[in-house]
C-alpha cells in the first residue's frame, strides 16, 4: 500500500472519530475564566521601581538573561575545545559560522567592512536564534498558574519567547538602525550620506521634486524600525499562540473536551515547524537585513 494511501486513510478515519469524540462529551460551556492574554502577562518577581521607572524582574527579564548567558557559554564553551578533527557539536557550530560568515555578512559586506561588522551580525542572529529556541522549551515560569508540590506552589510550566514582546524586537532593532546610520556617516561624512539617499540621476530635476523624493527616503528608513521589529515579533508570537490554542487553549475556551483529540497532533506539527524552520528563518532575515542595511548605507550609491 502507498504512503499516500496510507495517510488518507488515517485521515478519513481521524476526523469521523474526532466528530464522535465531540458528540459523545457534548460541550461543557464556554470557560470565561481562560484568558489567552494572560499567558503573556508580566507580573513582577522582583519588584523594582527607580524614580518611576519601573525595573523590576518578570519573566521577560528572566528569557532575556537566559539568552545572552546561553548565547556567550556556548560560543565560549566551543572556542576553547576546538579540534583538528571536530567532533559533531563543532562541526554543528562550525555550519553556523559559515552560514553567517558567508551567507548573512559575505553576500552584502566586504574587505575590512565585512571583518568588522561580522561579530555583531553574527552575534545578532545567535541571540535571535536562542531567544526563539528556548521560547519553544516548557519552563516553570508562569505565574498565572501553580504546581503545588509538597504543599509549596511552584509556578506552572509554560513557553514564553522574549521575542514575542515587541520590546525586545523594537530594542535590537534600534540598535541596528542607529548602527548603519552612523556607519554610514563614518564612511561618507554627514552632509554626503544624507545625499546618497537621493538616487542617482537626479542631476536635471527641480528642487522641490528632489525634496519630495528625499522626503520619501526618510519616512522608508523609518518604516524600517517598524518591519524589522514587527516582522520578527508577529512570526514569533503567532506561533506561540497557535501553540497555544492548539495545545489544548482552544478546547478549554469553548469548553469541548474532546476538541483537543483534533488540535493537538496539528499542535505538535506546528511545534515542529516553528521549531525546525520559524526560530532559525527569523534569526536569519533580522540579521541578513542588518548586513543588508549596513551594506547600503556604506555602498558609494545608495
Amino acid at each position: 500500500m502507498k504512503t499516500r494511501t496510507k495517510l488518507l486513510i488515517g485521515l478519513g478515519a481521524y476526523f469521523p472519530l474526532t466528530i464522535i469524540l465531540l458528540v459523545a462529551f457534548g460541550n461543557a460551556g464556554k470557560n470565561d475564566s481562560f484568558k489567552p492574554q494572560d499567558e503573556f502577562k508580566l507580573d513582577p518577581w522582583i519588584s523594582i521601581k527607580i524614580g518611576g521607572i519601573d525595573l523590576s524582574i518578570n519573566r521577560f527579564v528572566f528569557y532575556v538573561v537566559l539568552a545572552s548567558v546561553l548565547t556567550i557559554w556556548v560560543m565560549v564553551w566551543i572556542s576553547r575545545r576546538m579540534q583538528e578533527k571536530p567532533n559533531r557539536v563543532q562541526t554543528a557550530i562550525e555550519v553556523a559560522y559559515d552560514l553567517t560568515r558567508n551567507n548573512i555578512v559575505g553576500t552584502s559586506l566586504e574587505g575590512k567592512l565585512a571583518v568588522k561588522w561580522f561579530p555583531f551580525v553574527a552575534t545578532l542572529f545567535f541571540f535571535i536564534w536562542f531567544s526563539n529556541i528556548i521560547g519553544y522549551l516548557p519552563l516553570p515560569t508562569n505565574t498565572q498558574e501553580t504546581i503545588n508540590i509538597f504543599g509549596i506552589n511552584f509556578p506552572a510550566f509554560g513557553i514564553y519567547a522574549a521575542t514575542a514582546n515587541i520590546s525586545m524586537p523594537l530594542a535590537l532593532t534600534l540598535v541596528v538602525w542607529f548602527s548603519y546610520n552612523i556607519e554610514g556617516i563614518r564612511t561618507k561624512g554627514f552632509i554626503p550620506y544624507f545625499k546618497s539617499w537621493l538616487p542617482a540621476g537626479l542631476e536635471k530635476m527641480n528642487p522641490i521634486g528632489k525634496a519630495a523624493i528625499f522626503m520619501i527616503e526618510v519616512v522608508s528608513q523609518f518604516v524600517r524600525v517598524v518591519s524589522l521589529s514587527v516582522r520578527l515579533f508577529a512570526n514569533v508570537l503567532a506561533g506561540h499562540l497557535l501553540l497555544l490554542f492548539m495545545g489544548g487553549g482552544l478546547a478549554v475556551l469553548l469548553g469541548l473536551a474532546a476538541l483537543g483529540a483534533l488540535t493537538f497532533p496539528l499542535a505538535f506539527a506546528f511545534f515542529i515547524f516553528e521549531v525546525g524552520l520559524i526560530a532559525t528563518l527569523q534569526a536569519f532575515i533580522f540579521s541578513i537585513l542588518t548586513a543588508i542595511y549596513i551594506g547600503g548605507a556604506t555602498a558609494e550609491s545608495h
